[in-house]
């Protein structure tokens, strides 16, 4: 609806005699057009901003369920877990992990490269009219983690993930993240994990690295509890925050709460099972708006060797908001061929 004070303003422009005599007719359509435009202006000036909140949140949002299905615990725990790589649930298979710490040899540097494709249904993460797709999502990520301590470790790191949409063009995206920060593990608290990291998170045009259209200082709090079951299996529980702190637009900033569970189960030396389920508030700095979001996650992975596995995933998310065109409901499920070494 156009604003009332413009309408009066039309209103008393006519009644002061405007337009006049020989010059009525186009002189008033003149007036309605400019009128027309300025509610325009108007209008565009109340919606942009929410459309720009709905764009970057499904930017985010997006980002963050893939990686989570396609970076597996090893990531979530900076790779390290007591002075020693991550645990698998396929170590048994393999030997006594005591037996490799003979000459413990530990390797700093990683390389890491994934090329998930999966079917959503829900490509702009809406409340209604949902639009289904294929995205292709390859990324990237190089990271350094020292070792400072027997138990405390340094972490260095850079990931960048393109999301290409195969009909709905015009959500392509990108996502930069580079982190800095230290993991410190408690092993008489059960390896418990504790994770201190900033990150920086710049979102682009497709796969327009140098066109930004939205960036976040962001400090993550992580807390972990590995729970060994039986042999080859592993459930884990743990607590993260995310706490912006500082955004280039206010609208789509905010401050992420969650826990989480996750399962591994090794069945064979090569090939694992990994279940999780995730709860997250999401608190934004404007608008007085908060997001409660479900996520369900399941991938298979098949090791081919030390540095290459096959991977099949899906999941589903459920976000109610207290503000109604936030609500959405998506499934994806898909595969992923990821390559990995350390050095």
């Amino acid at each position: 609806m156009c604003p009332r004070n413009l309408l009066d303003l039309a209103k008393r422009t006519e009644q002061k005699g405007w337009p006049r005599k020989g010059r009525g007719l186009g002189v008033r359509k003149h007036s309605r057009f400019l009128v027309a435009l300025l509610c325009a202006a108007a209008m565009q000036s109340l919606v942009a901003p929410a459309l720009f909140a709905q764009t970057v949140t499904t930017s985010v949002d997006r980002s963050q369920l893939v990686q989570a299905q396609t970076q597996g615990p090893s990531y979530a725990s900076g790779g390290v877990e007591d002075g020693h790589i991550a645990a698998s649930p396929n170590d048994a298979d393999i030997g006594e992990q005591q037996i490799s710490q003979a000459a413990p040899q530990y390797l700093p540097f990683s390389a890491w490269l994934g090329t998930p494709v999966f079917y959503t249904s829900n490509v702009a993460l809406t409340p209604s009219d949902e639009k289904a797709d294929v995205i292709f999502a390859p990324a990237v990520s190089l990271s350094y983690d020292p070792k400072i301590t027997p138990t405390l470790y340094g972490h260095l790191g850079a990931r960048e993930q393109i999301f290409y949409y195969g009909k709905y063009t015009t959500f392509d995206f990108g996502s930069l993240d580079c982190e800095a920060g230290l993991t410190y593990f408690v092993p008489q608290w059960h390896n418990l994990m504790l994770r201190g990291w900033y990150d920086f998170n710049r979102l682009t045009e497709g796969d327009q690295l140098g066109d930004d259209f939205f960036s976040n200082q962001g400090l993550i709090l992580n807390a972990e509890v590995p729970f060994p079951v039986g042999h080859t299996a592993q459930l884990s529980i743990g607590t993260a925050t995310n706490l912006s702190l500082g955004a280039d637009h206010q609208s789509p900033r905010r401050n992420d709460y969650g826990g989480y569970l996750t399962y591994s189960l090794g069945l064979t030396r090569q090939f694992s099972i990994y279940v999780s389920g995730s709860f997250v508030a999401r608190d934004y700095h404007q608008n007085g708006r908060t997001d409660l979001s479900e996520i369900v996650s399941a991938s298979a992975v098949y090791r081919v060797n030390n540095w290459c596995s096959i991977s099949a995933i899906g999941s589903f998310a459920h976000s109610d908001s207290n503000q109604d065109a936030f609500d959405y409901n998506v499934g994806d499920a898909g595969g992923a061929l990821e390559f990995s070494v350390r050095f």
